[in-house]
């Protein structure tokens, strides 16, 4: 969901620069020492899933997984995506240094958004913490879509067309990224719980049965 430089008027590249600066400004503040090194695997996870990228028009479909670091680091999504993006900028030309704003604006913010909305049904079970870990993945991109798809628009009559195929290309993309948002969830906080910051509150149904079975054993 790159946009490609030269797409967009000047007015919208600094508007959404600035908006991006906001959130990287409150995301730092929210980082904690203890999370460095969560945020820096996070990050590289970003990078990674969205080298492989898919042309439509000038702008490209792509694993982005932004909705796995909304939901583990909120705020702190917004420096963490402007880093994988300033790098992907760099050293692949994969949108490009004047749209790295309207890039970070389009790809963090629904994270943050998604773990305010989320984020609070993950200590409600496990089968909750998998549902609300898959619709987070979903949504995300879901909203990215719908952002890259808006700001694209802005471009001219001309890129309409390539919005309308984003939006109808990220589709198959939402749910990709909901199973594997709620595949990783689901592992962590089996194997890592503390990292979320919560304990489960009601019993796994599947576990609660297994137990069960062994306990009559």
């Amino acid at each position: 969901m790159h946009i490609a430089e030269g797409v967009l008027p000047p007015v919208i590249l600094a508007s959404c620069a600035l908006l991006s600066a906001g959130g990287v400004c409150i995301g730092l503040k929210k980082l904690d020492y203890d999370r460095i090194m969560t945020t820096a695997i996070l990050s590289a996870s970003f990078f990674v899933a969205s080298l492989i990228h898919i042309p439509i028009g000038p702008v490209s479909g792509h694993l982005i997984l932004n909705g796995l670091l909304g939901l583990m680091l909120g705020w702190v999504a917004f420096p963490a995506i402007l880093v994988a993006l300033t790098l992907q900028a760099i050293l692949f030309q994969f949108g490009g240094i004047t749209s790295l704003g309207v890039n970070t604006l389009n790809m963090a913010l629904p994270p943050v958004l998604c773990f305010y909305i989320f984020r609070p049904m993950l200590s409600k079970g496990t089968f909750s913490l998998r549902m609300a870990a898959f619709l987070c993945g979903m949504s995300a991109v879901a909203f990215s879509a719908l952002l890259t798809s808006g700001t694209l628009a802005l471009g001219g009559d001309s890129f309409l067309n390539s919005a309308k195929i984003l939006l109808i290309s990220s589709v198959p993309v939402m749910v990709i990224e909901g199973l594997i948002t709620a595949v990783v969830v689901g592992f962590l906080a089996k194997v890592s719980p503390q990292i979320f910051d919560f304990k489960i509150t009601a019993p796994d149904p599947v576990m609660a049965a297994q137990t069960s079975s062994s306990a009559t054993e």
